[in-house]
């Protein structure tokens, strides 16, 4: 609850969703605040002409525009009031540049209440001390006017002649540092700001160490970029250097946490369906339950088998995996449940199965609707009872066991069709996740593109690759009925086929380029890049240059430079 009655705090919200600024608008009024809302990045700049704000909460993506489009307004402006973030698919490159700009912080949809207000208190907190510093550092020399950054002048012996609170804080200097020897407070400081320091000094230019970690006893490790620069007087003699370092730790944090929401043991992406599954993985790992994975060949539901065993659990923990399609029934039998010596011809020792090889464990039966009925109701037993017979052996065997099974087929069809026990359809169905097709979350093909990239670059020992806007455009089009799989092994063949830096259509593999449809022809052979087809493409959205760009196969920049170097108007003609 806001205490200061007396003067209410005020808020803008900016999203193009109205049912978000509403409820956040109802929320934080409640709460005593006065808030304001718009709808796009326009309105806003118009809005916060027209207002003093004591903090910002915009949406980071809305059409063609960013919330960082509305930061950098604020910073132009000067304005000092925190903006903070909302957004639903974090992107690393878009925080990173709001972090690095200024933002204070930012909130993933849905947006909890607690939360909101928890960030909404300390951002105008946050805002009572920025006022706070403009006000104490108006009267202070030009390289002090900004808190955020430390800020350490020495002469050319190295000697401290001025430092700022931020420097105190980041590094640990005391109060009284004035007129002592930099290299005495190494043990606050990393010995890369002195080694930049003493080569400013010797060389006259610049010097920067980017991003790396120190810590001295009792306080916690920063990551810190630094800069030192020449100091000249009057007469262009050197008389020292000065240093300005940035506290990048919560920068990196950020990063990290980003990259985690996009990848969960090799199972990448944002899309909404991808998250749903790190949700469930998150949720299940821990519960010894009976987990069944549906989905089309390629979708990944062996990794996510995986993560369910090796997420939040030591990898002591054995997991046994078991490709039902592969063996014979009666090589099934022997592999999942074991056998004695003499059960059967070539059984010259006794031989454990796979299930007393997963015991306290996970075993995976992958491709478990090709499993044969006899197999099936030895399968059942060992749900309901937790216990098998080794074959030619009348002793059972008990086993803490858990079993996540995976098909491509429809079970529940089989079950109609007499070909699958209805009983045992539902002892693997306790609980059930189906995989989502590549092609109902194609916004995960370009962080695929990225990570396959990288993992083929360390495994051929070769340069990183990138894709072409026509390659690009044929991923995004294609229907991929092989999914991931599929288009793992089309991408490593062109990575490997290439000889140059981008990826072109020509160095896809020849069957795969016979398989794409006339819609997902080359740019090139298209002339998506002239103007006549920009021209058409914008006044098909509706002059929405972000859709524009999309239905071109293009990105975004690049629209823009083509708006730009054509002198596109919403009065152009084609």
């Amino acid at each position: 609850m806001n205490n200061n009655k007396n003067i209410k705090k005020k808020i803008f919200i900016i999203d193009d969703e109205q049912v978000i600024t509403f409820m956040l608008k109802k929320f934080l009024s409640e709460e005593g605040y006065d808030v304001d809302t718009a709808n796009d990045i326009n309105e806003a700049k118009v809005g916060i002409g027209h207002k003093d704000y004591d903090l910002i909460i915009t949406d980071i993506v809305m059409g063609a525009d960013t919330g960082v489009d509305l930061l950098r307004e604020v910073k132009k402006r000067k304005l000092t009031c925190p903006v903070v973030f909302i957004t639903g698919n974090p992107n690393i490159d878009t925080a990173s540049d709001a972090v690095r700009l200024g933002a204070y912080d930012y909130l993933p949809k849905p947006v909890e209440n607690e939360t909101l207000l928890r960030t909404v208190e300390k951002a105008l907190q946050h805002k009572i001390l920025i006022d706070e510093n403009i006000r104490y550092r108006s009267n202070l020399d030009a390289m002090f006017k900004s808190t955020k950054e430390a800020i350490i002048m020495v002469d050319k012996d190295l000697v401290i002649l001025e430092l700022n609170k931020a420097a105190e804080e980041i590094f640990g200097f005391p109060g009284d540092s004035r007129g002592k020897e930099y290299e005495s407070f190494l043990n606050g400081c990393s010995e890369k700001c002195l080694d930049a320091a003493k080569e400013t000094i010797d060389t006259k230019r610049p010097v920067e160490a980017n991003r790396f970690e120190f810590g001295n006893q009792g306080r916690p490790k920063k990551v810190v970029s630094v800069a030192t620069y020449p100091l000249f007087d009057h007469q262009e003699k050197l008389y020292g250097c000065v240093l300005v370092a940035r506290d990048e730790t919560k920068l990196v944090e950020l990063e990290s946490d980003l990259r985690e929401r996009q990848q969960l043991h090799n199972i990448i992406g944002k899309s909404e369906k991808i998250q749903n599954i790190y949700t469930f993985i998150e949720t299940m790992a821990e519960i010894q339950t009976t987990v069944l994975i549906t989905g089309e060949s390629g979708t990944g539901k062996g990794l996510v088998a995986e993560a369910l065993h090796y997420h939040k659990r030591s990898t002591k923990n054995p997991f046994v995996v078991v490709n039902c399609t592969a063996l014979s029934d009666n090589l099934l039998e022997s592999e999942l449940f074991g056998h004695v010596k003499g059960a059967f011809t070539g059984a010259v020792s006794d031989r454990i199965g796979r299930f007393q090889k997963a015991d306290g464990g996970t075993i995976f039966l992958d491709e478990i609707g090709d499993i044969s009925n006899t197999m099936q109701l030895r399968l059942l037993r060992v749900l309901q009872d937790q216990e098998f017979e080794r074959v030619g052996d009348s002793t059972p065997v008990r086993v803490n066991v858990r079993i996540v099974a995976a098909t491509n087929q429809d079970l529940r069809k089989k079950v109609s069709q007499g070909k699958f026990r209805e009983d045992l359809f539902h002892r693997l169905k306790v609980v059930e996740l189906t995989m989502p097709p590549l092609r109902e979350r194609r916004e995960d093909i370009p962080l695929l593109v990225d990570h396959f990239m990288e993992k083929f670059s360390k495994s051929f020992n070769k340069n990183s690759k990138s894709i072409s806007a026509d390659v690009q455009k044929i991923f995004m089009e294609y229907k991929w009925p092989g999914n991931v799989r599929e288009f793992r092994h089309a991408l490593e063949s062109a990575f490997v086929l290439c000889d140059k830096s981008i990826i072109t259509v020509d160095s896809l593999p020849s069957d795969f380029q016979n398989q794409i449809t006339s819609d997902t022809r080359p740019l090139e052979k298209r002339k998506s890049y002239d103007r006549h087809s920009i021209v058409l493409a914008l006044k098909e959205t509706g002059w929405n240059k972000a859709k524009a760009a999309r239905l071109l196969g293009i990105g975004r920049r690049t629209i823009y430079m083509k708006i730009e170097e054509y002198d596109i108007t919403e009065n152009s003609t084609s």
